[in-house]
């Protein structure tokens, strides 16, 4: 998950993002740690079923990831680089925004080489690789996502360099990470943070929360919340849609929304 932080000094804004990586070295997950994996996915998955927009279920079984235990980067780039060109980066933790979206821009995906403890199901302080890849993976697989995603990231270094960092973060939050879309005409979940959620999840569905129609004068202007659900979620008319208007946006737009 996206977490924004402007305090990055400019040294850090020229580094290069590979020196961010590090190794996966798969083998030291222990057999506890995918079981982890194996619980948060055999209770998220029958939730979401046909709450969540297609593309997102269709991208499991696409990229393997419906197998149990935490999954090989390696296997996963080699079935999701041939869909999209995509591949996924290990990463220690939280990256600096600046290389986060450098990182989009250049295609990588960065998971957190870490899975949350067995007593921690339901809390998490930083997005492990849980959220990172049950979350934000299946969706690299769709080919609208994945050129949004690339336009996110070149747009978002563009926009932190012009000092409105802040209003590509809002756009990233109430999209990517906590959107919802209407599919068949239903309202799905589309964010990560929330496919990866399973408290989050039903709130957004279920609860009595406003669900507002997703503009991007609106969603620049609206704040969010990191440390508790949110306050509203934003319903895009469809998945294609809002790609299409991130994916158009250039700085100068940007400009404009961010006033």
């Amino acid at each position: 998950m996206f977490q924004p932080d402007f305090t990055q000094t400019a040294d850090r804004q020229r580094s290069g993002w590979r020196d961010f990586l590090v190794a996966q070295d798969w083998e030291h997950f222990t057999d506890e740690e995918h079981g982890v994996w194996d619980r948060l996915f055999a209770r998220q998955v029958p939730y979401l079923g046909s709450r969540i927009v297609t593309p997102f279920l269709e991208g499991l079984p696409q990229l393997g990831l419906d197998r149990p235990g935490i999954p090989n980067l390696d296997r996963l780039n080699e079935r999701l680089a041939k869909l999209t060109g995509w591949h996924c980066v290990s990463v220690p933790g939280l990256v600096p925004d600046e290389i986060f979206f450098a990182m989009l821009a250049d295609r990588a995906f960065p998971i957190g080489n870490f899975i949350r403890g067995a007593d921690s199901l339901d809390y998490l302080e930083e997005p492990d690789c849980f959220h990172d890849i049950f979350g934000h993976v299946p969706m690299l697989a769709n080919h609208h996502v994945a050129r949004l995603m690339e336009a996110l990231g070149r747009l978002g270094t563009e926009a932190i360099e012009a000092g409105i960092g802040e209003t590509i973060a809002r756009l990233y939050w109430h999209t990517v990470e906590f959107g919802l879309a209407r599919e068949d005409g239903e309202v799905k979940i589309l964010g990560a943070g929330l496919a990866s959620s399973f408290g989050e999840a039903h709130f957004a569905i279920e609860a009595d929360v406003p669900r507002p129609r997703f503009t991007l004068r609106d969603a620049a202007q609206t704040a969010y919340r990191s440390d508790a659900f949110q306050p509203l979620y934003l319903v895009s008319d469809s998945l294609e849609d809002v790609a299409a208007a991130l994916e158009a946006l250039d700085l100068g737009g940007l400009q404009r929304l961010a006033g």
